[in-house]
């Protein structure tokens, strides 16, 4: 599947585009033309520097108000149009985008536009300039898709056919079935976009909000599949507006972006083998899509189950103490010291494993690569070679997959960086990527129970009822679409419909990454005030780091409390008032009640079970949660998020 990308999708100038697209690993590119007019360079020069990348210009766009106007202005456009082409010959470019009229249209007569569509089209042939005509969802009269078809088919002109947008069409609700009417070969365009589900003018949607396949709402993978079944097999490119993707840093937009294509080609040659087998054909890149017209190249990645679980999860400290003596007053169990790497030791309770990393010279050096700006993964490890003393923060979390070296390899086709890792020979060797904080997320092959490596660190029984229940990760703000997709693509988990959860300085975006058996959980944050950012893990105050913590599961909320207190532990502080409102909200029994309140215990209830859960104080940016799950509760006690958040803020402001 060639891949491509509007310039419009990325930050920076034309140049800086032209050189992220070619460097992410895109076949072409989609010329925005604000992009080329604000540029010194010539079209030659523009050209030329393409080609030299290896990057075909697949489009021209966008070329707007043309159709459907009186004669005089008709011909003022027809200029206009011809000048365009001109342009587009000095760059080698061979198709343009035409937009359905918005603010000239006068004339809602089919004949009228389907004869002016001809006239361009013999205008064109003179240049060799293919036109791609497009139903903007705001259209003045037309705005669906299937219209502007029934359009270019009364045309009938070889030099006219349409593009299809999944985002002018799928905003709009409109019917995908005639999709399968459009001829291949008059599909002159394909462009890609996601969208989350918002209500609101479908315009300032397009304009701030669409987002990578992947990271939106919509089935795209049913929508490529319907296109591919037509026999299309040009670019598949990504037209992206967003206000964040414009702020972000250029190159790490456009891996995202090929990220998205990638896993988008790989699920629709998944679910074409899938139709394939199932009606008892051979299986091919591909199959499924009518077999009497060309096909769409669909290459597979490597398939992946969810994770079976939670390996562990790994936090750095520069206070020792205090994060050890947290763990012990939660019923950790001090495993040992690491064999060859002493400043590394593990925890236990049950399941539930925690490894401590303190920082030293020697563990960073392992870790200081060739530092790229650009990179994600080689800031983290620019701030960790530079910074030993850099707070409590979490590191990275090791996931037990079905098998490690296939989830290695898609990640690394994905586009994912591999953690540089030191290790001896008889180490268990465990390999892992960077996530887009800056965090690690390891592949580790095993059954969740007892995996090979903790036994570089000794052995310790324990038959404890717990485990790791969720991680709550914090995402910067810019690239939280980026941290959604990274996670469904990698590991194959699904994204939760997200929520806001009010806080002292604002609303928290909420959305959870899981999977179908609830093994893996994980909430990802981001406050719009105070985002974090790899390059300030665990340096910045509580104001300005969001945290991030773990919950541990318990068969015995109140026993797992009375034994932290006893050891010393200091709950995150529950007012009265709330348990008050827990009167009136639960009628619960008068003993129950009294015994959340004297433990600073929240609680939650559905009409599947109930949640019973108390909080740490923060050390770093890391806190933990220990939690009870009675019957069949999957949630995360969201009603009680503002209470923690306040309780959080309270606590910060006073030390």
């Amino acid at each position: 599947m060639r891949t491509s990308i509007a310039t419009v999708c990325l930050s920076g100038t034309l140049e800086e585009k032209l050189q992220a697209a070619a460097t992410a690993g895109f076949d072409g590119v989609e010329i925005f033309e604000q992009d080329l007019i604000v540029s010194p360079s010539s079209p030659e020069v523009i050209a030329g520097l393409a080609a030299g990348l290896g990057l075909s210009l697949d489009l021209y766009q966008p070329f707007r108000d043309f159709e459907g106007v009186e004669d005089e202005l008709f011909a003022a456009n027809l200029a206009r149009a011809e000048a365009k082409f001109q342009l587009m010959k000095r760059l080698g470019m061979t198709t343009m985008l035409l937009c359905s009229n918005v603010a000239t249209a006068t004339v809602d007569d089919d004949q009228v536009v389907v004869d002016q569509l001809r006239r361009l089209g013999d205008l064109a042939e003179r240049y060799g300039i293919d036109v791609a005509y497009e139903a903007l969802a705001w259209g003045r009269f037309v705005s669906e898709y299937d219209r502007a078809w029934d359009l270019v088919k009364a045309a009938d002109h070889p030099r006219i056919g349409t593009c299809l947008d999944s985002f002018h069409i799928l905003s709009r609700d409109t019917d995908l079935s005639r999709i399968a009417e459009i001829p291949g070969e008059k599909i002159f365009f394909l462009q890609l976009a996601d969208a989350p589900a918002l209500s609101m003018d479908v315009l300032s949607w397009s304009r701030h909000h669409r987002v990578f396949p992947g990271e939106g709402s919509w089935d795209l993978t049913d929508f490529l599949a319907r296109v591919a079944g037509t026999g299309y097999a040009g670019p598949v490119s990504l037209e992206v507006f967003n206000d964040s993707f414009r702020q972000a840093d250029t190159q790490r937009t456009a891996v995202d972006g090929l990220r998205s294509l990638r896993w988008l080609e790989a699920n629709v040659s998944a679910a074409s083998g899938a139709k394939a087998s199932a009606a008892g054909e051979a299986e091919a890149p591909g199959a499924g899509l009518e077999s009497n017209r060309a096909r769409l190249n669909l290459r597979p990645l490597p398939q992946v189950s969810e994770p079976r679980g939670i390996d562990y999860v790994e936090l750095s400290t520069d206070d020792l103490g205090a994060l050890t003596r947290q763990l012990h007053q939660l019923g950790f169990r001090f495993v040992g010291f690491h064999r060859t790497k002493p400043h590394v030791q593990l925890w236990r309770r049950g399941q539930a494993r925690i490894v401590v990393t303190e920082p030293t010279s020697r563990h960073y050096e392992s870790t200081a690569v060739t530092i790229d700006s650009t990179d994600p993964a080689d800031e983290a490890a620019a701030v960790a070679a530079d910074s030993p003393g850099s707070g409590t923060f979490l590191r990275g979390i090791g996931f037990a997959v079905d098998d490690a070296d296939a989830a290695m390899e898609r990640a690394l086709l994905l586009s994912a960086t591999e953690v540089p890792r030191d290790q001896a020979h008889d180490e268990e060797v465990l390999r892992g990527v960077f996530a887009p904080d800056g965090s690690e997320v390891f592949f580790g092959d095993g059954n969740g129970v007892d995996p090979q490596w903790t036994d570089e660190f000794g052995t310790v029984p324990d038959e404890r009822q717990s485990a790791i229940d969720h991680i709550n990760l914090a995402q910067p703000a810019h690239h939280y679409d980026e941290a959604v997709l990274f996670y469904t693509s990698l590991l194959a988990l699904t994204a939760l419909p997200s929520q806001d959860v009010p806080s002292p300085s604002g609303l928290v975006r909420s959305q959870v990454m899981s999977s179908a058996d609830g093994a893996v959980r994980m909430p990802l944050n981001v406050s719009p005030d105070h985002s974090p950012n790899p390059l300030s893990r665990g340096t910045g105050s509580p104001a300005e780091t969001y945290p991030e913590h773990v919950a541990i599961v318990c068969d015995d909320i109140f026993t797992a409390a009375m034994a932290a207190v006893a050891r010393g532990l200091k709950f995150l502080a529950v007012p009265q008032n709330y348990y008050e409102d827990l009167a009136a909200r639960f009628d619960l029994e008068p003993e129950l009640l009294g015994r959340l309140r004297e433990h600073n215990i929240l609680y939650d209830r559905d009409d599947r079970g109930e949640f019973l859960h108390f909080y740490t104080s923060t050390i770093g940016s890391v806190f933990f949660e220990m939690v009870e799950r009675r019957g069949d509760y999957q949630g995360y006690g969201a009603p009680n998020a503002p209470v923690r958040l306040a309780a959080q803020h309270r606590r910060n402001t006073e030390s």
